[in-house]
């Protein structure tokens, strides 16, 4: 198999002492801050107040791990924040938010 080994990983962004992080599918051979496949969320490690900390494509990302493709272990754990903060449907309906993410000022079905 010839194809590149494809890595969900976070590739650091923000000034000096402000990290923010990109979460991104890549060729594992690219450096961590370089080229990338796919834009697939970001992560604000010091977010405050209203600010987004955590927005993730939970649908691109099922598609690159169906694809074959790695999560780092970092990765892996804000992805599976990410689908906590949606609660399952009741019955067929509107997926709920968790009141904690509510309050926070960002709803969590707002995608783009």
């Amino acid at each position: 198999d010839t194809r590149p080994m494809v890595k969900i990983r976070l590739a650091r962004a923000g000034a000096k002492k402000r990290p923010f992080y990109h979460l991104v599918a890549s060729d594992s051979r690219s450096p961590r801050d370089g080229r990338f496949i796919e834009r697939l969320g970001f992560f604000n490690p010091i977010a405050v107040g209203g600010e987004e900390r955590l927005r993730v494509d939970t649908e691109r990302i099922a598609h690159w791990v169906s694809r074959g493709a790695q999560m780092t272990e970092r990765a892996s754990k804000l992805v599976g924040e990410a689908r906590s903060q949606v609660l399952p449907a009741p019955e067929g309906g509107e997926p709920v938010a968790e009141p904690a993410a509510a309050e926070e000022g960002a709803p969590a079905s707002e995608s783009a």
